[in-house]
């Protein structure tokens, strides 16, 4: 068996044009949403990041706010431009860049985002509301596998899953979007005892670890649906946190690395904040975009 390879950046981009679309009938309104993007310092990295973010945003047609800040910004400076950006209500959603400098306090600036504005979805109130099935903003990494899967599998409904890795952005929510599809779901990780053993039971398996080749071929239930998060800079290039040459000759549908989850982040961010300018309107949320 060859697995079926789960095409990340075409399904981001089929997204986008769905987002643009959107956009373009909420103009018809007079409403264009607004993303902010916050970053603090030059780590090259989120300065990559930063501004994909900004080229889709604008891309899709709405306003792309950024503010750039030295490293050496204090917690008060910060906390004052979220408070503005929270106020302005042509900001419909607020991202602050991650990892911050080591003396700002990354739980204090998360949690100072208005809830309805944290398209990141790490806000705590948006974190409880997930856990509780309610309405909520969902992380973007995790929201983009859920419409993966949901494509490639349609229903969900009664599949073994197994998330390994344990994160706040990626593991925890993961399995909470598993849940609420009526999964039955079991968080691992690399403590777990006899983990090949747990994979191997798994209908979905979502590698979320950030391990380079983590998760070995022979681990794979023939058949399953594999899900890499991981991206893992090695002598190699970009490795997943999954065997592929491995684990594609057993699975029956597998993400690439690159070409998978990644593209479906900024992507989600887009639809997150697509969603937050609806729900700011009193529109209904848009159709796909949500859990």
């Amino acid at each position: 068996m060859t697995a079926q390879i789960i095409d990340g950046k075409a399904f981001a981009a089929g997204l986008r044009a769905r987002i643009t679309t959107e956009v373009a009938a909420m103009a018809d309104r007079g409403i264009t949403p607004g993303l902010a993007v916050v970053l603090v310092g030059e780590d090259p990295a989120s300065q990559v990041y930063v501004r994909s973010k900004h080229r889709q945003t604008v891309e899709v047609g709405m306003n792309s706010f950024e503010h750039r800040l030295p490293a050496e910004t204090d917690q008060k400076t910060l906390l004052d431009l979220i408070a503005q950006l929270n106020a302005d209500p042509a900001v419909n959603g607020i991202l602050v860049q991650l990892p911050l400098p080591a003396h700002l306090d990354e739980a204090l600036v998360i949690n100072a985002i208005a809830a309805e504005k944290d398209v990141d979805g790490f806000h705590i109130l948006n974190v409880g509301r997930l856990a509780t099935g309610q309405k909520a903003m969902v992380p973007c990494t995790p929201l983009g596998c859920l419409m993966m899967l949901r494509e490639q599998l349609g229903s969900l409904s009664g599949k073994n899953a197994v998330v390994i890795g344990r994160s706040n952005i990626v593991g925890k929510p993961m399995a909470q979007l598993l849940l609420r599809d009526s999964a039955t779901v079991t968080v691992a990780h690399s403590r777990t005892a006899d983990l090949p053993a747990v994979v191997r039971g798994a209908d979905i398996v979502v590698a979320a670890v950030g391990r380079p080749n983590f998760v070995q071929g022979d681990w794979i239930k023939p058949g399953a649906t594999v899900i890499d998060v991981g991206i893992n800079r090695t002598d190699d290039g970009l490795v997943g946190d999954v065997d592929f040459a491995a684990a594609s000759q057993v699975a029956g549908a597998i993400t690439p690395v690159p070409g998978g989850v990644g593209p479906m982040t900024i992507a989600c961010l887009l639809a997150n904040t697509l969603t937050a300018t609806a729900r700011a309107n009193g529109l209904p949320d848009p159709e796909g975009l949500t859990p």
